[in-house]
């Protein structure tokens, strides 16, 4: 009978009692400390430039964002999405799935007030509401099956914003900015004008447990009526004419950070706010020049309607989108408030699509002519739609269950319709897209993957889509 066969670990936990053995677990205990270290030592790296352009996880089809929030919940009906099943029977009384995809009300069908017309080469039905963005139809993707988780205006806008209104989680500029960086090292890499102070406020632009340096910065503020031109940088940048000792006392608390960083290191909040005294003291002298208007030709800011009343407001943010955009910043957010439409509805929506219609046609206009919208995803949305039946005389309720949203630019298809609702517009019938899939698809056209874009918090890797979202692969060009 042969002797059984002694292997290497055998003798090594036999002889000698295990000594060898135990030599044998010191030395795999250093190689893993030696591994971790590598890791902490890429980790310091990446800390000590945050914002430094990376590449994604393929090639780009768009290279940054301009997300046009319309909060209210727009009503798709009046807008994008035309039914004329909802026409034909007007005032009849239905049982309709409202809200959520399993809650059912009934009451009276209430038609759009306005036509739909057939825009474009491509034929896209467009509300007549949109005169100047109709002309732009064969560049615009109108996804019309969207849906969402609630139809409550905090939780819906949260859940655009970040991915869920459950937990504090990082907003999608955060995502984006950790994933790809920015190009321009003197202006922040994700900037939001005109956001609501409530309805999730900061969160809504946050980056939660991402690094502080991956957070919007905020210019303005809706609820004070602003146009975008409120204080940028609050108590960080005083007089440019003070920079001397500004920065005298900047270095100061500089250094008093660097030290406490020392005895805490590879922390990614204090390195945020590092990151983040700096680059406030760099925006002065950049900031005020790339939102400086004044700059433009006459010609351009009529094109975007700045000054003529209704469109100024909108006009405005609309052109500090395009220079933005063009002095590389990565996220762009704009916010178009009044959009709860429960009675008014048909003036109400005329204002609302007044003030936007010949700003966003502008901003279309002029990134193509400067050659810039193959490379922009210009993305229009609110938090929910509205019901198929009316409230009141003349109003919707909210709908959560269907509503549209629409893209144009770098990285998708001009000229369709993607998804549809059922024949009264009530809930997302064929090819839904959740706000999980918009925000897969997004992160899709920028190049990175959403499943792969994560960061490890509390002991588990976090994703902007969680466990859910999958690529509108259908919609890219």
């Amino acid at each position: 009978m042969a002797t059984p066969s002694l292997s290497r670990r055998d003798m090594l936990k036999s002889a000698s009692c295990g000594f060898g053995y135990l030599a044998l677990a010191g030395l795999a205990t250093e190689a893993a400390r030696a591994e971790t270290l590598r890791a902490d030592t890429a980790r310091l790296a990446e800390y000590a430039n945050p914002l430094a352009a990376r590449p994604g996880h393929f090639p780009v089809k768009a290279k940054r964002v301009i997300f046009l929030f319309m909060q209210g919940g727009p009503s798709h009906l009046d807008t994008f999405d035309y039914k004329p099943a909802l026409a034909a029977n007007d005032g009849k009384t239905v049982t309709l799935t409202a809200r959520t995809q399993n809650d059912k009300a009934s009451g009276k069908l209430l038609a759009s007030p306005f036509k739909f017309k057939r825009s474009g080469q491509s034929g896209l039905p467009i509300s007549e509401v949109f005169p100047h963005l109709s002309q732009h139809a064969d560049d615009m993707c109108l996804i019309n099956s969207m849906y969402t988780n609630s139809p409550a205006h905090p939780q819906a806008t949260i859940e655009m914003h970040t991915g869920t209104s459950l937990f504090v989680r990082p907003s999608v500029g955060a995502w984006m900015l950790y994933g790809l960086g920015t190009v321009n090292q003197n202006l922040p890499g994700f900037i939001t004008i005109n956001a609501p102070d409530r309805l999730g406020g900061a969160q809504n632009f946050g980056s939660s447990f991402l690094p502080a340096s991956y957070q919007g910065t905020r210019i303005g503020a809706s609820g004070k009526g602003g146009t975008g031109g409120g204080d940028l940088l609050g108590q960080i940048i005083k007089s440019k004419s003070d920079s001397a000792s500004q920065r005298k006392q900047l270095d100061l608390l500089q250094e008093m950070n660097r030290e406490l960083l020392q005895r805490s290191p590879a922390n990614p909040e204090l390195e945020g706010v590092i990151e983040s005294y700096e680059l406030a003291f760099r925006m002065q002298s950049a900031v005020p020049q790339v939102l400086d208007i004044s700059s433009e030709p006459e010609k351009v800011r009529e094109m975007y309607g700045i000054g003529k009343g209704a469109t100024s407001n909108f006009g405005t943010q609309c052109l500090m989108a395009r220079r933005l955009a063009e002095a590389g910043v990565r996220y762009i957010e704009l916010h178009l408030g009044g959009w709860d439409q429960h009675n008014g509805l048909k003036a109400r929506i005329t204002a609302n699509a007044a003030a936007i219609d010949q700003p966003i046609a502008a901003l279309l206009a002029d990134l193509k002519q400067r050659g810039m919208l193959e490379e922009t995803l210009v993305v229009w949305g609110g938090e929910f739609g509205r019901t198929a039946q009316g409230q009141s005389t003349d109003g919707r309720n909210h709908n959560a269950a269907g509503f549209t949203c629409w893209m144009a630019g770098g990285g998708v298809k001009g000229g369709m319709r993607y998804g549809e609702t059922d024949e009264f517009g009530s809930y997302a019938a064929v090819n839904k897209v959740h706000t999980h899939d918009l925000h897969a698809t997004l992160l899709h056209i920028m190049g990175l993957d959403h499943q792969r874009l994560t960061y490890k918090y509390g002991g588990r890797d976090f994703r902007l889509t969680d466990v859910y979202g999958k690529v509108v692969k259908d919609i890219m060009a």
